[in-house]
């Protein structure tokens, strides 16, 4: 694989809810433990689209380490600010978490959300957690899939919930996940348009040469045997993650991806 690789991290809920978007809280204190154990930097997606356009030298450093990782947060859940933030301070890791504005301090109510549905971060913690150094991107206004919408409608979902983040926090809002990572090529081409990165739901290590508007992430709850985690940290994981690859593929022709949100 080309270097520097850069791993961006899936995650949803931090909680006992069950299902592939949540992770229990003790695997995901193992997991950041692990992640902090093996040294590997944590960085912004900031710092990648810097790297790519050869403009970080504000932060630093001219060049991405070998092997990083972005932790990015699909939906807001309110476990986030209770469960997750305070195990992420304790290892001064950043994160960027994704928001569908319209559901903000309310509980999922979207299309395959998890029962009982899961309650959402208020518009209080929103801003006391970016007052911490978290970062925050776009989820659209509903949470919904974008491959189905009329372009006007697309159009609104992106730039709405665009504008609405950064009345409310008073920063601009550069980054976006679609929601289910369902985002055909006329989709993030819209993208495209308001927004410098989108991440999906394609399961591989990304490079700086992968388009910033089709970034891929590792799912975590895929990683929840610590032995696996632990393995992949140590560049030794290649040939568990081939055949995850493979059975996304098998799984992808056969169903909607209805799993990831």
């Amino acid at each position: 694989m080309p270097r520097p690789v850069v791993d961006i991290l899936m995650y949803h809920s931090i909680s006992h809810q069950g299902g592939p978007t949540s992770i229990a809280p003790a695997v995901f204190a193992d997991q950041m433990a692990a992640l902090a154990e093996a040294g590997i930097p944590v960085i912004r997606l900031d710092d990648l689209l810097a790297a790519r356009d050869g403009s970080n030298a504000s932060r630093g450093h001219k060049l991405l380490p070998e092997q990083s990782v972005i932790l990015t947060f699909d939906d807001g859940f309110r476990d986030f600010a209770e469960t997750a933030f305070p195990i992420l301070n304790r290892y001064h890791f950043p994160s960027i978490v994704y928001l569908p504005t319209a559901h903000i301090g309310r509980a999922e109510a979207w299309r395959g959300a998890n029962s009982p549905a899961r309650p959402l971060i208020s518009w209080n913690g929103v801003r006391d957690l970016a007052a911490e150094g978290v970062d925050f991107g776009s989820h659209t206004v509903s949470h919904p899939d974008l491959c189905a919408l009329a372009p006007g409608v697309l159009a609104a979902e992106l730039t709405r919930s665009r504008a609405v983040l950064e009345d409310r926090l008073g920063r601009s809002i550069k980054h976006f996940a679609p929601p289910y990572g369902r985002a055909d090529p006329a989709v993030r081409a819209e993208i495209a348009r308001h927004y410098g990165t989108s991440v999906g739901t394609r399961l591989a290590r990304a490079t700086t040469s992968d388009d910033v508007h089709d970034l891929p992430r590792l799912e975590m709850f895929y990683f929840t045997n610590p032995k696996i985690w632990r393995q992949h940290l140590r560049q030794q994981g290649g040939p568990y993650l081939l055949a995850r690859q493979a059975m996304r593929r098998v799984k992808s022709a056969i169903s909607m991806p209805w799993d990831a949100a």
